[in-house]
């Protein structure tokens, strides 16, 4: 038994009351996150000046500057839970942190900017409570939270109930949110969870992630399976480009144009569920399905500087399959294995691991010219994942800290350029006994649907 950390969303279903009072939190944390920043520039131009003044950065200093002022600033506070303004603090805090830490190199990623002011209708709603009364109640349909009570829940909460009951879950925090028309609230538990060792299969599969598909999975012994794109936000444009003309149709600040924009994140909620769905279907499919499961590490954020593949790219989400099957693989017993970033699985034969680095993209089929293998390329690019723990040993390291595969050849994973072959192993060859690739038996195989 592990422990962890999990998080237990559920829809909610409050009354009209409840829904002002939920607002009136979120809006109470956003003035709290504007209040401080205000503060802190105020603070900041100070000492800019010459003012030897106190510079609240942190979590607790926010908090201490907060309740000298806050009879002051905002005389309606004790309508909302403390919770409210700590957490909009909070919030805060951690984007100094991001800020400071991403200004001296200590934070991966993209450069993280000063923290901004949030602007009501445009910033999410959210709120969290740490504190108080945060429980699931026996019935399975109702939640209590901090000063808003009993509130009704769309959903049964019946598999975080249980655990509570047995004693294996304590949770930690619960955070509302709004999404659109629905309000939401997360549970983050600590859980005790059985990780088993092995879940008992010994496959291997690729995963090939792509556009046109959104994956495609083979391995040794596998029949190739398609995994359907949804296309969740190209097959809802023309839905979600009406919503938003009949906003810019609507007076800027009358009901209807808040309505229209309702309407809009109501469209968008959509495209987001589709997509959820499709990937944890996926996800958890493999993770169950398979022993050891082989995805490629993509540069997605360099991908979508293609202005042209960007929006395809995004809205097939590749960083979430790969986020999902990182922990997924964990709770069910199989194994993840992560492929070099630079490793050409498309251009890679499956079958001889010769390298044809000049397949073009408009090129649907790889043919290999040392064997004459002929292949759907996301089939051969799927099974030349799968071949990297397949045909490989016991795992080492190289001098740079890389993981080395040899395969049945002698070649790794590593990308190789053209004519860098060894000696007899060229590659513009052909296999010994074939006078020309025309006259090569190809290795034909179909991808079957799922």
């Amino acid at each position: 038994m592990d422990t962890v950390i999990q998080a237990y969303r559920f829809a909610l279903d409050p009354t009209p009351k409840q829904q002002r009072a939920l607002a009136s939190h979120c809006g109470a944390a956003r003035f709290a996150f504007n209040w401080g920043l205000a503060l802190v520039k105020d603070r900041m131009d100070a000492r800019q000046a010459g003012d030897e003044v106190d510079v609240p950065w942190t979590l607790p200093r926010l908090r201490r500057e907060w309740n000298l002022a806050k009879s002051d600033v905002a005389p309606w506070w004790e309508e909302n839970s403390k919770e409210a303004y700590s957490s909009g603090l909070d919030s805060l805090a951690r984007a100094f942190k991001s800020y400071w830490d991403s200004s001296h190199g200590r934070r991966k990623g993209a450069r993280v900017g000063f923290p901004r002011f949030k602007k009501r209708g445009r910033a999410p709603d959210t709120c969290r409570f740490t504190t108080g009364a945060i429980r699931v109640e026996p019935d399975r349909h109702h939640v209590t939270l901090p000063r808003l009570g009993k509130v009704r829940t769309h959903e049964s909460t019946r598999k975080l109930a249980r655990r509570v009951e047995q004693r294996t879950a304590r949770i930690r925090s619960a955070t509302i949110s709004r999404r659109a028309h629905r309000w939401f609230v997360s549970f983050s538990v600590e859980l005790q969870r059985e990780v088993p060792a092995t879940n008992g299969k010994t496959s291997i599969v690729g995963v090939d992630v792509g556009v046109r598909y959104l994956a495609v999975t083979a391995g040794p012994g596998l029949v190739a399976q398609i995994e359907e794109n949804p296309r969740a936000l190209s097959q809802n444009l023309r839905v979600l480009a009406r919503a938003q003309r009949a906003v810019a149709r609507r007076k800027p600040g009358s009901k209807g144009r808040e309505e229209s924009r309702r309407q809009v994140a109501r469209v968008h909620a959509r495209i987001t569920n589709i997509r959820r769905d499709a990937l944890h279907k996926l996800t958890s499919r493999l993770a169950c399905s398979h022993g050891t499961v082989v995805v490629e590490q993509l540069n997605v954020a360099g991908m979508l500087r293609n202005r042209c593949l960007a929006r395809s790219i995004a809205d097939a989400s590749f960083g979430q399959i790969r986020r999902m099957l990182t922990y997924k693989t964990n709770w069910y017993g199989s194994h993840l294995h992560l492929a070099d970033r630079w490793f050409a699985s498309t251009m890679t034969c499956s079958a001889c691991s010769l390298v044809n680095a000049k397949l073009g993209l408009a090129e649907r089929t790889f043919r290999c010219a040392g064997c004459g293998m002929v292949m759907d390329r996301d089939e051969n690019a799927a099974r030349s994942l799968a071949n990297l723990v397949a045909r490989s040993g016991r795992e080492t390291l190289n001098a740079r800290g890389s993981d080395v595969r040899p395969g049945d050849t002698g070649r790794t994973e590593l990308k190789r350029e053209p004519c860098t072959e060894p000696t007899g192993k060229s590659g513009t060859a052909l296999s010994q006994g074939r006078a020309t690739e025309a006259e090569a038996e190809p290795m034909s195989f179909r991808l079957q649907p799922r």
